[in-house]
């Protein structure tokens, strides 16, 4: 048996993971849990400190595993990226944003790698689940690591495994949502793939890095798309006078042939809002032009300003002007039941409120201060209790934890981008 193969299999195999956010953390902890000694990489010290003192900051990662893993010395976390010389496999988590210009940032991947190449020896398997464009792992990382002489494929195996992370799903976690791997050769494959089937239910290979990295795009834009398309025919059913939300309920009972998406007041977390552009941006330096994924874009990233728009005719109706009313809005993170604003549609309906001079405050039990514009705004305490203050209340993120007959039978207008009010009766209701 090939040493590495026995050293996976034996869990001598040390794991190491840059980037203990989102994604790297709740990986780190399965890992551990499967008996790697496994060890986190930040530049955040208050991550390492929580990590060491066995908390937990990610919502969906239970303190009591940090606690008890890091007790056992199974879990580790540390700044000094020197010691990525005595992992036997790196994993890079960092973030992949996108630059104002909508080209990708592929600057925290280009450091990661900047840290492995000082420390890279022979045998290390090297793995890159950030989000990026086909070829990233193939055409940028690669030849990093190769600057020193040792060779991928060779001296040290390289793969691209796409992270799946869904923040606040109680059904699937790290371990049972199957797991796409690539590598740059058949070896590389096979050790990734060896390695995530020690702690992952199911391990799913692929030919190549780069058609690793499209899956996952693939996934996001398959959303964006979807979800641009029932946010349109949520435009035609204004248009039309009908219930976007009773005909997409009709449409759902079909057996074969549909599947359900929802409209909204726009998209928002750390994926379905700059996937598709990565794919869109690589296309067009291979002069493709990418009809799809900009059609959606552009759809997606009105519907905040269409639901300002409603939200004013609502009260142009109801004899109020923007100005000056009171307009509470329920929920800012990007989904419901989190605690992340990233990208949230929230904060744009929150500044196109402010820009009408509306007076805008909001209430989410889940983030308790919001910055927008390099200002910080707080959720407003005792907001349901006082609902009659306000000319408007629209929700925008549907938290479970909000009693909404409560909101509706106290509030004097209703406006409900996310049907967080379906089978409540009430005059007082308007929806998207």
């Amino acid at each position: 048996m090939d040493i590495i193969n026995k050293n996976i299999k034996e869990r001598k195999f040390k794991v190491g993971i840059v980037g203990m956010g989102y994604v790297g953390l709740p990986l780190a902890v399965e890992f551990a849990k499967g008996g790697f000694e496994t060890t986190g990489f930040e530049v955040d010290k208050e991550k390492v400190t929580d990590i060491a003192a066995g908390v937990s900051y990610i919502p969906d990662v239970p303190g009591r595993e940090v606690t008890d893993l890091a007790a056992e010395g199974l879990l580790k976390a540390t700044l000094d990226f020197s010691k990525l010389r005595t992992m036997d496999a790196v994993i890079v988590c960092v973030p992949t944003p996108l630059r104002k210009s909508k080209d990708p940032d592929v600057s925290y991947i280009v450091s990661a790698t900047r840290e492995i190449v000082k420390n890279l020896k022979k045998g290390q398997l090297i793995i890159l689940e950030s989000t990026t464009y086909p070829g990233t792992t193939k055409e940028l990382v690669k030849p990093m690591l190769e600057q020193n002489g040792l060779k991928a494929g060779k001296d040290f195996y390289l793969a691209f495994s796409p992270e799946r992370v869904d923040p606040g799903n109680k059904k699937y976690g790290v371990k049972n949502t199957p797991k796409v791997v690539g590598g740059l050769t058949p070896k590389c494959t096979e050790l990734a793939a060896l390695l995530y089937g020690q702690v992952i239910d199911r391990v799913i290979p692929v030919s190549n890095t780069e058609s690793a990295e499209l899956v996952k795009l693939l996934e996001n834009t398959f959303r964006a798309v979807n979800i641009a398309m029932i946010n349109e025919l949520a435009l035609m059913c204004h248009r039309l006078g009908l219930d976007v939300w009773e005909v997409i309920d009709a449409a759902a009972s079909k057996p074969f042939g549909y599947m359900p998406f929802y409209p909204g007041p726009g998209i928002g977390g750390h994926c379905i809002p700059l996937d598709p552009h990565y794919l869109g941006w690589k296309m067009k330096t291979l002069n493709f032009e990418p009809r799809f994924i900009e059609l959606a874009g552009a759809i997606n990233s009105a519907m905040p300003e269409h639901t300002v728009t409603r939200i004013t005719e609502l009260l142009n109706h109801a004899g109020k002007a923007m100005k000056a009313s009171r307009i509470l809005m329920i929920g800012m993170t990007y989904k419901p039941n989190i605690s992340d604003p990233r990208e949230s549609p929230a904060k744009d309906v929150f500044v196109l409120l402010k820009k009408t001079e509306a007076h805008v405050e909001f209430y989410d039990p889940y983030a308790l201060s919001i910055d927008i514009d390099g200002k910080t705004y707080k959720s407003t305490k005792n907001a349901l209790k006082n609902l009659k203050r306000y000319d408007c209340v629209a929700i925008i993120t549907p938290h479970s934890a909000i009693d909404y007959a409560a909101l509706v039978k106290n509030s004097r207008l209703v406006f409900d981008a996310r049907n967080a009010t379906k089978g409540l009766k009430g005059a007082n209701i308007h929806k998207l």
